[in-house]
Formats: C-alpha cells, structure tokens, sequence
C-alpha cells in the first residue's frame, strides 16, 4: 500500500512538473516570438526610415548595415577612426561627398576641399559647431572651447583670444625654453648610454595659469602695450572657477596630445631618413651660432625645420577626423544636397593629407613639399593640421612654439635612430581617437 501511494505521489509531482515546463516553454515561444517581431520592426525601420535619409535625398552613399550604420570597424575596435575615414575618402573620392551613417545619425563626408571651405569659413554661420558632448552642470570638465557652441563659444572664444596673441606666446618662450632644456638634460644619461627611450611621453607639460588667473580675476586680459583690457565692452563678465578649470583641462591634453605627437613622429621620421636630420640640425647650429643660443628671433628664422614640421602634421595630423554639425537648415552651396538642422558634418583629414593627387607619393617624408612654390600649387583647404576659419585651433601658433622648442631642444645636443622595438612602418592604435604609434616609437638617442 505504502509502495502505492508512493507511486503515486511521483506520477502527481511528474504532472504538476510537466505543466511548469509547458507552460514555460510557451512563454518562452512567446517571448521568443516577441523579440523576433521586435528585432523585425527594428530592423525595417532602420531600414527603410532611418537609412532612407541620403536616397531620397538623391546624395551618393554606402550602404549601410543594421543597426551600426557604416561604423561596424568602429564599433567594433577593428579601425583606427581617422584610418577607417582615410581608407572611405580613397576608396570614394571622385565623389564630392559621401552619405554614409553613424549607427542612426546621417553623416555627410565631405572630400572636396572647395566644400571644405564653404563648410569651415564661406558658410560658417551654418556650421560653427562641432556637435559633441557638453554638460557644464555635469561634467563641468566638458565646458571648454573644444566642446561648447553657439554663443558661448564666440563669447569664450573672444575671451581667449587675446591668450594667445604674438607678444604672449613671445613672452611664455622663455617658459617652453626651460622645459626644453630640461628635456635635453633629462636624457643626456640615456644618449651616454646609447639607449633607446620611448618619446611619446617625454614630449609633454606648460598651460596657461597666469592668463586664466586674469580672466577670472578682471574678466579680460591685459593687452600687451598699455596694460589696458582688450574689447572689455564684450569681455567683461569674469571666468569661473569652473570655467577655468575646464579651459585649463582642454589646453593640458590639446598641448599634451598635439605636440608630444608630433614631436614623437617628427623624431621616427628623422630618425629614417638621416639626410634629412642632417640638414636640420645644420640650420639649428648656424642659427644658434649665429644669435647665441635659442631666442624667440632664433626659432623664427628655422625656415627648414618648419618644413620639417609641416610634413610631420600632414602625414600625422594629430586630430585626423575634423567634425562640424549643421547648426541650421542649409541648401549646400554647389551642390543640389539640402542639408537639414542636426546632420553630422565629418572631413576626412587624414583622407586628404595622403591623398597621391594632392601629395605625390604620399607615404614619403618630404619636407620639399613645402616649398613656397608647392605650397602655392596646392588648394589651401587641402592641408588642415589645425582646422581652418573662425573656429581653428586657437593655440596652433603656441603649438608650434612648443614643438620647434623640443625639437631644437633635443636636435642641437643628440642624434636620434630607430629602436628595433618601433614598428615600421608604423601602425596606430585602434583605441585612441587621435594619430597615436601602437606599441610606441623606440628611438636611440646617441650624443652629437
């Protein structure tokens, strides 16, 4: 009897059991079901709403797949940003733009450099943002120059200026110079020992303290005759702490990227092509023979070694992607392309600096290239290390002081050849936005 009941309080568990396991596999065939349907209506809608943005506007552009758009290498960290971009601008060029997507955001490359310029100056009313994020009441770090629009760019924009004029940066040479020194010194030990050291951090450091302080104490900077404030009618309204912070934040990683890049790649290149450094470190001798050591005038007149940088920016422009976004409804100058408010604007610089048709042979270092007479051959929007019109970079001037410093700093005492450890040729890394060497440039560094 006991056996019996047994039995069949098994068969009655077995039952309730199977009833659980049905009726969870039909939720599960309905959920199943349910998400199927939603990854359909997805997927149409994608398709034929959001990815209809360029075809019914009649505008060129690759097709795009669900849901990334034309970003899957991006998104999925196989390209390097500026890289992916170069290799579309190869590929599509002889099209004056490209309509492309940026997981759901149309985005319009632009590849001829007339409408780079009417993008960046002709039609900057249209365009003067970037289109990127920006919270001051949460990121307060966010609300810099770089990132923030419409009138308050122009209003911090006109605060800055003045930062950033001849007779400032001439005054904070004395600054960079004796970071420059220390640099050399720091690596006199290495050159005694023929070592090999990487550059991308040893070629950093100085902000702009002392004129923020100004800013935020008087709400203009004073000019650099008379002591007097420059356009107080329009500057009149103190920086905040803030604000200061943010600004201070933006100049630190712009000086820290764009100059210790291209004092990186300026050394891997002339540590291939000896010839060159040979030449350039014969026009730094002679003119610091000649004005006894480095003075502002000196740097100045080191016509090669600008050349020698210029090279260095176009084939590795530190930001190679330029972005700007359509501030307002806008007919395309040129073009039958009807650009509404919101559509993404990217220009592919790293595209256009190696470009065979505008730099022949383009992966050679060249310093020639910048000849007056080449430089005078070429469009003036075909070569952009520092963006052009009203928003350019505002400290590419002090950029340049900064880098020809270290350059002279470090070409007057050592002579630089490449490490075994570097890559050659060069490949960037994926993970970072701007042009960086994966794996780093390993140089060896060896007294002149």
């Amino acid at each position: 009897m006991y056996q019996i009941q047994c039995h069949k309080q098994i068969n009655i568990q077995q039952s309730v059991i199977h009833k659980y396991v049905d009726a969870f596999a039909m939720v599960l065939v309905e959920l199943i079901g349910a998400f199927i349907i939603a990854l359909s209506i997805v997927y149409i809608y994608f398709k034929f709403v959001i990815f209809n943005f360029w075809r019914k506007r009649g505008v060129f552009y690759i097709e795009p797949v669900v849901p990334t758009g034309n970003i899957t290498d991006l998104v999925t960290g196989k390209a390097q940003i500026g890289v992916f971009f170069k290799d579309v601008y190869m590929k599509y060029k002889h099209h004056r733009v490209i309509g492309m997507y940026s997981l759901y955001k149309p985005v319009l490359l632009i590849n001829d450099p007339d409408l780079i310029r009417t993008v960046f100056t002709k039609e900057f009313e249209s365009f003067h943002d970037r289109g990127v994020y920006c919270n001051e009441k949460i990121d307060p770090l966010s609300n810099h120059l770089f990132f923030i629009s419409g009138k308050k760019w122009k209003n911090m924009r006109i605060k800055m200026t003045p930062t950033f004029t001849s007779a400032k940066i001439k005054q904070m040479f004395s600054l960079i110079k004796e970071c420059g020194d220390e640099l050399a010194n720091y690596l006199e030990s290495k050159a005694q020992m023929k070592d090999s050291v990487e550059m991308k951090d040893m070629a950093a450091r100085h902000d702009f303290l002392n004129l923020l302080i100004q800013l935020m104490e008087k709400g203009y900077i004073e000019s650099d005759d008379d002591k007097k404030a420059i356009n107080t009618s329009i500057t009149v309204n103190k920086l905040t702490m803030a604000e200061a912070a943010a600004q201070s934040y933006i100049f630190f990683i712009a000086g820290f990227e764009s100059v210790s890049t291209t004092v990186t790649f300026a050394l891997y290149e002339l540590a291939q092509h000896q010839d060159i450094q040979d030449k350039v470190c014969k026009e730094i001798d002679e003119i610091l023979a000649k004005h006894g050591g480095l003075t502002y005038d000196a740097m100045n007149e080191m016509t090669y070694l600008h050349k020698v940088m210029n090279e260095t920016l176009r084939k590795y422009p530190p930001i190679p992607l330029l972005v700007r976004i359509c501030t307002k409804d806008i007919d395309l100058p040129t073009t039958n392309i009807h650009l509404p408010k919101g559509t993404l604007i990217n220009i592919p610089l790293l595209g256009l600096h190696r470009d065979p048709s505008i730099y022949p042979d383009p992966d050679k270092f060249d310093p020639e290239r910048f000849n007056a007479d080449k430089v005078a051959e070429r469009h003036p929007y075909a070569y952009l290390p520092f963006g052009e019109g009203p928003r350019n970079c505002i400290g590419a001037r002090f950029g340049y002081m900064q880098t020809k410093v270290g350059l002279v700093s470090l070409l007057s005492k050592y002579n630089f050849k490449l490490h075994s450890r570097t890559q050659d040729p060069i490949i960037f890394n994926e993970k970072f936005p701007v042009l960086s060497a994966k794996g780093g440039v390993h140089l060896i560094i060896e007294p002149r």
